[in-house]
């Protein structure tokens, strides 16, 4: 697939994953879901801006140079927290993470939009107070202009009454045109007895072109007109899971923008009537990125080389 050159706005937290392996030193690496899918389009060659709120501090100016390093350009308003959000990641024996935060969230109010491009967000800007409404006004004044995507991403650490997240949630799921879940992310919002698949039938009903489900080693379900396919994930040594989610997204975003999937608003048309056979490149370019993220430690999504 050639790369698209639709420009691409992501908007979201950046942090610092502050990560603690069950054995061995603490290590410190750029995080954040947003800024992981940021840094994941533009090694795959994409034209990408970034809006998030970090400080000027020397974390800021980690995640600012090590952004900018792979291509993604901040936009304006993004340095100007009191100091730059963190999160420690607590592995366990398997390299799963589970996490504790510490950051803030607001958002500049005049985004200029990616004319002709697309728009991506998720995780904790979606929900917390106050960014969480600007964001919810961006995507209102999106929608008419660009293709949105969306990933919630859950933080049950930091996301508040699981009521209102999931309200939160399903609002932003109603206006994307991709919205892609873990099936962690679906048992906390719904509960442990839910079926994914389900839920992901019910979003795609009111609103998204196509839903996708992750299921870690068990590859994903890509949900579409309320027919579901399932694309199985291939072997691999994991290192750790950190980021492994955000390699995904931005793996499906890329593909499907290579696609002429995303991008023009006239992709949205072609996003609606497309089949299951025409959107599957992207689903395994998807799965392909997150493999490699979960073979090295960190938020280390793969170039376009690499894959």
């Amino acid at each position: 697939m050639t790369v698209s050159i639709a420009p691409i706005l992501v908007v979201g937290e950046a942090l610092i994953d502050v990560v603690h392996p069950v054995a061995g030193p603490t290590a410190e690496h750029v995080g954040g879901s947003p800024a992981n899918v940021a840094k994941g389009l533009a090694r795959l060659g994409h034209a990408v801006r970034f809006a998030t709120h970090i400080g000027a501090d020397v974390r800021g100016r980690r995640i600012t140079a090590e952004l900018a390093g792979d291509g993604v350009t901040l936009t304006p308003g993004s340095v100007s927290a009191p100091r730059t959000p963190s999160a420690a990641a607590h592995l366990d024996e398997s390299g799963s993470a589970s996490y504790e935060f510490d950051l803030a969230w607001s958002l500049e109010s005049h985004l200029v939009l990616p004319e002709g491009g697309h728009l991506h967000t998720g995780s904790i800007a979606a929900t917390m107070e106050p960014g969480a409404t600007s964001l919810r006004r961006l995507v209102d004044r999106a929608q008419p202009q660009v293709t949105v995507s969306y990933d919630p991403n859950c933080r049950p650490a930091i996301m508040g009454e699981v009521a209102q997240a999931r309200a939160q949630v399903e609002v932003l799921a109603s206006l994307s045109d991709v919205v892609k879940a873990s099936d962690e992310d679906l048992a906390w919002l719904y509960g442990e007895q839910a079926d994914p698949v389900a839920i992901a039938r019910q979003w795609s009903m009111g609103g998204p072109a196509l839903v996708v489900v992750t299921r870690g080693a068990q590859g994903a379900v890509a949900v579409m007109g309320g027919g579901v396919v399932e694309f199985p994930a291939g072997r691999t040594r994991v290192v750790d899971t950190v980021g492994a989610g955000d390699s995904f997204m931005s793996g499906l975003i890329s593909g499907l923008l290579d696609l002429g999937l995303l991008g023009r608003t006239d992709a949205r048309q072609r996003l609606g009537k497309t089949t299951y056979a025409e959107v599957a490149p992207a689903v395994e370019r998807a799965l392909a990125c997150a493999a490699i993220t979960v073979s090295r430690a960190g938020a280390n999504p793969p170039t376009r080389t690499e894959l």
